[in-house]
């Protein structure tokens, strides 16, 4: 019998799990990793083993929603690992709050805690729990572990998270957070390996994807980030401004007689790359269009993104390095290379070959700032996390 470890990272249209085996005791391996997309539209289930062979990809039928997805991937694990017990389930939940500061074991009390940060994530947390409550269902009796995208950020100075209210409004649990906790806290494990002579300097980490932010780091730990109590902060976004003049907003609502669900529609649905352009959200398509809007949403994507690097340089009191990771960081050489040029002033100088052929190290050796392309893992981040937790093991490998 192999024993084994689920994680899942559920949101609105799409559940990507990993899982995690332990045969005879010894340490945790990846056993496969996947994703049900197009959840109520076009389901579609596909997975890889640990060498990138594919194990499955094929439509689904009746899949209209998170519970029917979980109820396919279980489906598909009987197939694949019948007879095998299932130790664990580790989530990404993107909302932590004020309580939790760092992993923790779910119950009822702990769902009830987290049902009230939904407000604060509305593109996300409802789907994260979702997952949780349809788990307890299934496997009523497995352990499951909430690993929060806030608590890699607990620990600022006051400063840092200060929301300039009145006091009586900031008792309320008015603060920044930070987001992308998982990812960010995943990169500084790996720094001491990867990039030994950064690991504890001050570091700028760009987590772009549709969801995009920043990270100050010092010694491997946060100092500070762009996005703040929600996950609308900071750089534009997929589908999300970032910052915007607070009286824009009210103008939405005094001026343009917005309700309070359509102004939200705009600021997590709306805006952003779509928004500007009027095309798409996606990085990749904007860059290939000729259409002038395609290119000015570009253009400000870099734009904010340079301008909060320079900030968080004044935070840190100078840069040693910056850190370029997820979709777009991970895969887009051409706004690598907009970024780092934007940003030259403070002395990164890219290696043009190096960035083209995706390499670790993607500036020169004369550069007084380097730049790196770190992929991120934030699965692993979970399962390291699950299991500790568990005690279910040590370390997990992959």
């Amino acid at each position: 019998m192999v024993d084994f470890a689920l994680v899942l990272n559920a949101g609105s249209s799409s559940l990507k799990f990993c899982v995690f085996r332990r045969p005879d005791n010894s340490a945790w391996e990846l056993a496969s990793r996947g994703q049900i997309e197009g959840i109520g539209t076009s389901p579609h289930l596909s997975a890889k083993d640990d060498a990138g062979k594919k194990l499955v990809d094929e439509n689904l039928d009746g899949v209209k929603d998170g519970a029917d997805a979980i109820e396919a991937l279980a489906k598909w694990l009987r197939a694949n690992y019948g007879g095998s017990r299932v130790l664990g389930v580790g989530h990404r939940v993107v909302h932590g709050g004020t309580k939790f500061d760092g992993p923790t074991i779910v119950d009822a009390a702990v769902l009830k805690d987290l049902r009230d940060l939904i407000p604060l994530a509305p593109l996300h947390q409802p789907y994260n729990l979702a997952a949780i409550e349809a788990v307890f269902e299934r496997l009523p009796d497995v352990p499951q572990v909430a690993c929060f995208d806030t608590s890699f950020h607990r620990g600022h100075d006051e400063v840092a998270d200060l929301i300039p209210f009145p006091a009586d409004l900031r008792e309320t649990g008015l603060q920044r957070f930070g987001f992308h906790g998982l990812s960010y806290e995943y990169i500084s494990t790996v720094l001491p390996e990867v990039a030994p002579e950064i690991a504890d300097g001050r570091v700028i980490v760009a987590h772009l994807g549709s969801g995009a932010s920043l990270c100050a780091m010092k010694n491997g730990k946060s100092v500070d980030s762009t996005l703040g109590f929600t996950a609308v902060d900071g750089l534009c976004m997929g589908t999300r401004p970032g910052s915007v003049d607070p009286g824009a907003i009210l103008y939405l609502f005094q001026n343009l007689g917005l309700s309070a669900k359509d102004v939200e529609s705009i600021l997590y649905k709306k805006s952003g790359l779509i928004g500007i352009s009027g095309i798409s959200n996606d990085m990749r398509v904007l860059l290939e269009s000729s259409e002038p809007s395609a290119k000015l949403a570009v253009d400000y994507f870099v734009y904010r993104t340079a301008k909060e690097i320079g900030a968080l340089t004044a935070v840190l009191g100078g840069i040693d390095a910056i850190v370029f990771t997820a979709g777009i960081g991970e895969n887009s050489p051409e706004v690598r290379r907009r970024i780092c040029e934007a940003s030259s002033w403070l002395g990164i100088e890219i290696d043009s070959q190096a960035n083209s052929a995706r390499a670790a190290k993607i500036s020169t050796g004369s550069s007084k700032v380097s730049a790196w392309v770190i992929p991120t893992n934030e699965e692993l981040m979970i399962a390291r996390h699950t299991g500790a937790l568990l005690g279910l093991r040590k370390e997990v490998s992959v």
